[in-house]
């Protein structure tokens, strides 16, 4: 089935002004509209990378000062459906949730809860004798920068996440067990060593949290993050309901140019286990009110964490080795941080703070600017290499167009 724009399109069209007033910009989840919000309209300047690269939704958001200045969507929720998408849809945005899991380790160690330097062994003693020495020493800022020694995904992690389908318990219970499952072998590289980007080690740096805080990631994340940032379309796993056509669904391509679609359910998202790594959905705009909110490192509220333990998130902690051909949503080099990489472009004079993030169905990409408060996202639902390759080349037209 091809990709069908041609009725959202001409939606479109008629928009001619500069900017486009939204009174569902900030509606709730379960609909009830706010003050309407003036932003300027990207559906033209969207479409023609929607048309080139055969996406079945992309969408868009400028943030300055904290404040989103342009946003639009363009394309269907699910190809051949006519459904348009549009700026208050939710969208999948994979390893950009390893910010927010960075972030509710940094509210912990604001609290005094734990450190930087917290250890394995100390936040789960009664696991600790029987911890590989490396394993036992591993900190949560190792962790989450990836630099824990933990392997990068590989066909044991897989075989791991099959085995814990079959497991019982709440998800912290869950996690729990895979710091059990996985805290005596050897690892591949000593602590603090080398980078490996492993969505295993975010799955246990979600552990340490849940320990720490007494209560589970998916519990924190809502209650430490969504709510006092009133992200009201923020959720955590298939971004639609089930039987539902009420989000931008995610695709995967057949062949050349045919996106094949997926509703929720059990093929749709990564085991809900690994979600500290990539677990997270919501709207454009609410994706643009979180990267405002990092881009401004303090300078406006929710006071959810110290500004220098932001500032920290967003810095360098080791090089990221080159790869030639990355997988959608990475950059070929950069340097990693504490969920976060900083990224050289030759479109912008001085370094970006960014994450891709992809479930193999979905991607999101995250910029941020510090220096100039501004920040941009960019989503669609499906991960080809012509997503990704449209991803990007929109992040540069939007930072040209936009950027002070």
């Amino acid at each position: 089935m091809s990709v069908s724009y041609v009725s959202h399109f001409n939606s479109r069209k008629v928009l001619v002004s500069a900017l486009l007033w939204c009174a569902c910009q900030f509606a709730s989840a379960q609909g009830a509209p706010a003050a309407p919000v003036a932003f300027a309209p990207l559906e033209p300047d969207l479409t023609p990378y929607l048309v080139q690269h055969k996406l079945p939704a992309l969408a868009a958001a400028v943030v300055q000062d904290g404040r989103i200045i342009a946003a639009g969507a363009v394309g269907t929720r699910k190809v051949g459906s006519g459904i348009a998408v549009t700026v208050n849809d939710r969208f999948h945005i994979g390893s950009d949730t390893k910010a927010f899991t960075a972030t509710l380790a940094g509210i912990l160690v604001d609290r005094g809860v734990m450190a930087w330097t917290t250890t394995l062994g100390e936040a789960f003693p009664e696991l600790s004798p029987k911890m590989d020495p490396d394993f036992r020493r591993i900190t949560i800022s190792q962790l989450l920068s990836h630099t824990s020694g933990i392997p990068a995904d590989n066909a044991e992690f897989l075989e791991l996440l099959a085995k814990s389908m079959f497991e019982e318990g709440n998800l912290d219970d869950l996690r729990y067990w895979t710091v059990q499952q996985w805290m005596s072998k050897p690892l591949p590289a000593q602590p603090g060593q080398r980078f490996a980007y492993s969505n295993l080690g975010y799955t246990i740096a979600g552990a340490m949290i849940e320990r720490m805080a007494r209560k589970s990631w998916e519990e924190l994340i809502n209650e430490w993050i969504f709510d006092p940032m009133e992200l009201r379309s923020a959720g955590l796993g298939s971004q639609a309901t089930l039987g539902r056509v009420d989000a931008a669904l995610g695709h995967v391509l057949v062949g050349e140019d045919i996106a094949r679609p997926f509703m929720a359910g059990p093929g749709d998202d990564n085991p809900q286990l690994i979600a500290p790594a990539g677990g997270a959905n919501m709207s454009v705009l609410d994706f643009a009110r979180w990267a405002g909110w990092n881009a401004g490192e303090g300078k406006r509220g929710p006071a959810l964490l110290r500004p220098e333990t932001l500032k920290l998130l967003h810095a360098p902690v080791i090089d990221m080795p080159h790869v030639q051909t990355p997988e959608p949503g990475t950059p070929t080099d950069g340097k990693y941080g504490l969920g976060w990489v900083t990224a050289k472009m030759d479109w912008a004079p001085q370094p970006l703070v960014f994450h891709g993030g992809s479930n193999q169905k979905n991607l999101a990409h995250i910029w941020l600017s510090p220096e100039k408060d501004f920040a941009i996202v960019v989503v669609t639902n499906i991960a080809s290499q012509g997503a990704n390759d449209a991803l990007f080349a929109v992040a540069e037209k939007l930072y040209r167009q936009f950027a002070p």
